[in-house]
């Protein structure tokens, strides 16, 4: 591109985006993102933006993509167990059963019914997790020893 060439705030954007992504990779203090984001919106034209980013390394291009994961380099073979991040079900299970179990019932066969139905589905819930829980340590204390998965 020429340098003389305007530029949109498409192009702004895009290069205030990829200050903040060098900030976040430690490259720039906040001063100098201060500084540079000043620089970038008042911009007219390409030579402006190149002179913002010219000491900044460009994004490295992605190589090929494996079929899968990397197993980890101490990996021998067994099973890769992956483990569930995220919010959990039981605080929100309680929280519907306590809801449902302090709300006056009014005569309404509904709700008796649906405070049945909740502590049966709660019930199930956490015998469900405490098998969980059982199975993991079985299976951890089975992979730690070395043991093959054939003998369950």
């Amino acid at each position: 591109m020429d340098d003389r060439m305007r530029i949109s705030d498409a192009d702004r954007e895009h290069v205030t985006a990829r200050l903040r992504e060098h900030f976040a990779a430690g490259r720039l203090t906040s001063e100098e993102l201060e500084e540079r984001i000043t620089s970038t919106l008042n911009a007219k034209t390409y030579g402006d933006l190149r002179r913002v980013m010219v000491d900044l390394p460009e994004p490295a291009p992605v190589g090929p993509q494996g079929s899968g994961p990397m197993p980890p380099p101490h990996w021998t073979g067994g099973p890769i167990y992956a483990y569930r991040r995220g919010p959990r079900l039981l605080p929100l299970a309680l929280l519907v059963l306590f809801a449902a179990l302090v709300l006056p019932p009014v005569g309404f066969v509904f709700f008796a019914f649906l405070k049945v139905i909740l502590v049966i589905w709660l019930v199930t819930c956490i015998a469900g997790l405490f098998a969980a829980a059982r199975f993991r340590r079985h299976a951890r204390r089975h992979w730690q020893s070395g043991n093959n998965w054939r003998g369950w």
